[in-house]
């Protein structure tokens, strides 16, 4: 439920959540979807409802016990802000992130009306970054509804993306993700969509992270980008992940 990740812009995975359901086009190829019924074939016990929402109470904890400042990513196999995941245990993740303030926690969602909704009940201390996943331009609104989260870093992950976004509003965005899909069945990125969006952030001082290119073997597509690698990232990322 605790690892060290391999995902390029964090350093470990948090899950005391796991599951979630399809809700956008991003959502068609998930990689925890296939990650999670491969785990419930090889019989791990939190993973026993395959792909079905589950919160996990013994997890929550787990941040605490490590001593060493990390950063972290939130439910990478399922959806904070999930419609099933009751308010009470939102709650109870948020209370353990306040208490480990030597971590920094990257959550994500799609579900950004969930987000909007519950924001202001919830406390949000300054080592918690919220981001929202964008895939095409039909889902811009996810970030109007970040740009009003009371959050210390707000981020927006276009990944995967699946079609240009022209004329991004990234006022009150300190932080842009973009990736293509991989995995089987995995959908084109074009370079022009790419470069558009990384354009936009430069134009905007926006810090612009990319990476990958995706395919079905995204470590030969690699993550280069015009002649070399965008790391760019928040202030107080780019101190924790040194």
């Amino acid at each position: 439920m605790a690892q060290n990740s391999t995902i390029e812009w964090t350093q470990s995975t948090w899950n005391p959540v796991t599951g979630c359901s399809k809700i956008s086009p991003g959502c068609k190829n998930c990689y925890a979807e296939r990650m999670a019924l491969r785990l419930k074939a090889m019989g791990q016990s939190n993973y026993r409802n395959g792909f079905r929402v589950t919160t996990h109470s013994h997890v929550l904890q787990t941040p605490l016990r490590w001593k060493q400042p990390r950063t972290i990513f939130v439910n990478s196999m399922s959806d904070l802000f999930h419609k099933k995941v009751h308010f009470d245990f939102i709650s109870e993740v948020f209370d353990v992130m306040c208490r480990t303030t030597r971590h920094e926690f990257q959550i994500l969602t799609k579900r950004s009306q969930r987000l909007l909704q519950l924001s202001s009940d919830l406390l949000w201390p300054a080592n918690v970054c919220m981001g929202v996943s964008v895939e095409n331009s039909d889902y811009v609104w996810r970030i109007d509804h970040l740009r009003q989260i009371p959050a210390a870093i707000r981020f927006v992950s276009f990944e995967p993306l699946l079609a240009p976004v022209q004329n991004l509003e990234l006022r009150g965005i300190d932080w842009v993700i973009v990736g293509g899909e991989s995995g089987p069945g995995s959908r084109p990125m074009l370079v022009e969509w790419v470069t558009d969006i990384r354009d936009q952030c430069l134009a905007a001082k926006v810090p612009f992270f990319f990476k990958q290119w995706g395919g079905v073997n995204k470590k030969k597509a690699g993550r280069i980008l015009d002649g070399r690698t965008w790391n760019q990232k928040p202030q107080s990322q780019e101190l924790s992940l040194v």
